[in-house]
């Protein structure tokens, strides 16, 4: 990219963010909380990739809400990580009616007609040591998201002109792949952010069985611990959201079967009802005081008419001190979904107590000077720590507001 084009899109990046900030059209979409793109001007040189379309996915049905080619973009390993593979699934919300996935198939979330055709690696994605010491030289992937179900579903809509072929589409993206050599990997790292993050837990086990026994293979959840929890109003909004999600495309029958066999699909699309049965190793990213959960599940605009929370949701500065106990409820609730996934020497965490929402695609939030810290470690040592083995990682923070290195997320109001 050229300077001048560059330049262009840093100025232009606080005016999308505002923007984005002021749509209410569809809260189930968490674009405003996009983080390649607000990581883009933590550098100057970012390092672009360019998308792959996955050729011959369609006559499998592997294919984007619009029927288009689902797609990839991989920097090659080199040196000691040739043979090392870190898989990132896109997030980007869901879409749980016919209404919201048509509109969703007109952008980059459900057609690879309006994806990027380049996107900046930065954090966990980077290629330079000094931001990412333990994984800048693998193979580095990020499976683009365009089915609107953390690549779960597998039915389809012919009067809406909907395909919602989120199992085939990982599916497709993996054979292809290993294809491209990840087949030899001695390493992998299957990793997600948000809806990306949920799907990386559900797709967890299935990623270990891509490989031989002799490769070490783990998963890591960014911000996709979505609690199923009561809403400020009373109801379940984010269970009704995921009870559309998961009725309207099908998953049902490709959600893990250690869960179906006793609860229903809705709750076996909460990662409290899953992780504690994934045999993989698996590590946990997540914000105490998760920005999208308060913004988009908790105190959703729609249940909150007189707009009580509508200053707390944007700026968590300007919570009352009622709201802030409600939040440390929810903190508690998140803790107690960990409690029995945390008693396994295999698993980690890492759960600070920010307002924040994808904290390992962020370079400031991943591994930079200030990163948010728990016991003086960022979260890019405590996950290469666990990862690599060199210590046991089960990093909780004290509850808001003791931890001064969060990068807390304040969204402009109207």
């Amino acid at each position: 990219m050229s300077k001048p084009l560059l330049l262009l899109f840093l100025l232009a990046l606080p005016f999308t963010k505002w923007v984005r900030a002021l749509n209410p059209y569809n809260l189930s979409d968490s674009s405003l909380f996009d983080s390649y793109e607000t990581s883009f001007a933590a550098t100057l040189t970012p390092l672009m990739v360019g998308l792959t379309l996955i050729h011959g996915a369609d006559t499998k049905q592997a294919v984007c809400l619009d029927g288009t080619l689902p797609g990839y973009h991989l920097h090659r390993g080199y040196g000691s990580g040739a043979k090392s593979w870190l898989l990132q699934l896109e997030g980007g919300g869901w879409c749980n009616n016919i209404r919201n996935c048509v509109y969703r198939k007109t952008t980059r979330r459900g057609s690879s007609k309006f994806m990027e055709k380049q996107i900046p690696f930065t954090g966990i994605l980077s290629n330079k040591a000094e931001e990412n010491p333990d994984f800048f030289n693998w193979n580095r992937v990020k499976v683009r998201y365009c089915d609107g179900a953390s690549f779960t579903g597998d039915s389809e809509n012919k009067a809406a002109q909907l395909q919602f072929r989120g199992q085939r589409i990982w599916m497709a993206a993996m054979e292809a792949l290993k294809a491209e050599g990840m087949r030899f990997a001695e390493q992998a790292l299957l990793s997600g952010c948000s809806a990306g993050g949920l799907a990386s837990i559900l797709h967890c086990d299935e990623f270990r069985d891509l490989f031989p026994q002799a490769t070490k293979v783990k998963c890591l959840s960014d911000a996709g611990l979505f609690l199923d929890v009561t809403d400020i109003s009373g109801g379940h909004y984010i269970r009704n959201l995921f009870g559309g999600v998961v009725g309207l495309q099908g998953a049902g029958v490709n959600l893990p079967s250690f869960c179906m066999n006793h609860l229903d699909p809705t709750s076996c699309f909460f990662p409290q009802n899953l992780i504690a049965g994934i045999k993989t190793p698996l590590f946990l990213v997540n914000a105490a005081y998760d920005s999208w959960q308060l913004q988009s599940s908790i105190a959703p605009p729609s249940v909150d008419p007189a707009g009580q929370w509508h200053d707390c949701r944007l700026n968590y500065a300007k919570c009352s001190q009622p709201q802030i106990q409600f939040l440390q409820g929810f903190r508690n609730q998140m803790l107690d979904a960990v409690r029995d996934f945390s008693k396994s020497s295999e698993n980690g965490l890492f759960i600070n107590s920010c307002f924040a929402h994808c904290q390992s695609e962020r370079q400031d939030t991943w591994f930079g000077d200030n990163s948010p810290v728990i016991g003086n470690k960022p979260i890019a040592l405590a996950v290469g720590d666990w990862y690599f083995d060199r210590a046991a990682v089960k990093a909780v923070d004290c509850p808001y507001p003791c931890d001064t290195t969060c990068h807390h997320l304040v969204f402009r109001a109207a």
